[in-house]
């Protein structure tokens, strides 16, 4: 086989097993609550 036939497979599988790699993590993070202090005011017009 042609060394860039070769590379190119190698290239591929790497390329494959790092998107399973990258689907396959448990990436959840709980949301979080940001809460704001807004003044009265602004709620008065």
């Amino acid at each position: 086989m042609p060394r860039s036939i070769v590379v190119l497979i190698v290239v591929l599988v790497v390329l494959i097993a790092g998107l399973f790699l990258l689907a396959g993590r448990d990436s959840t993070k709980e949301p979080t609550r940001v809460e704001k202090v807004v003044p009265l005011e602004n709620l008065a017009n």
